[in-house]
């Protein structure tokens, strides 16, 4: 059986990655290819748990290295219970994040050195990347306001301008740093 193809929608907050990731999926299965669904953190019931941890806004700081422990941790329990089966299965993996989330926002954001990530890659995922990541693009401003519409933010919603340009930042390196992988998409 042929191997599904892993895709990846990442990009800061307010860019469309749910609606667009919605068409992503329609079009795969239009062609008919069977199709799952993953985001991260999260993805199986105890990676949802880390990212309600993760994302709730409570009153005990989460330090940096901890907030990148407990996304490797979430994403380990993705990778193994859910992407990994699929892909052998030959179903196709959209997931809304995968490690260049973290690469941006644990790395771009928070300053963590890129080779801390990419080493803790190598240990919970080794060779399984994306087959594709699409990059949705939006300045800060925007990507800001249309996340302001949601209702209450969560713990990294409530960043400033200034992390969300790290971030984006990071993003786009990420993006030049790869293009055969990459596909950077403006969603102004």
């Amino acid at each position: 059986m042929e191997r599904g193809k892993f895709i990846t929608i990442e990009g800061i907050e307010g860019v469309g990655k749910s609606t667009n990731m919605a068409d992503l999926v329609k079009h795969i299965e239009n062609a008919g290819y069977r199709v799952l669904t993953t985001r991260e953190p999260g993805g199986t019931p105890l990676a949802e748990d880390i990212r309600e941890l993760l994302k709730s806004r409570n009153d005990e700081p989460i330090p940096e290295i901890a907030e990148l422990l407990l996304m490797f941790a979430a994403r380990s329990l993705n990778v193994n219970n859910v992407i990994l089966p699929a892909l052998e299965a030959g179903t196709w993996i959209v997931s809304d994040r995968f490690t260049d989330s973290s690469r941006a926002y644990q790395g771009g954001g928070r300053g963590i050195p890129m080779e801390t990530i990419d080493r803790l890659a190598d240990w919970v995922h080794g060779e399984t990347w994306p087959d594709l990541t699409i990059l949705l693009d939006a300045p800060v401003e925007i990507g800001m306001q249309r996340a302001d519409t949601r209702g209450a933010p969560d713990r990294f919603e409530q960043e400033r301008h200034d992390f969300f340009q790290r971030v984006r930042e990071c993003y786009l390196q990420l993006a030049i740093n790869d293009p055969e992988r990459f596909v950077v998409i403006d969603t102004t």
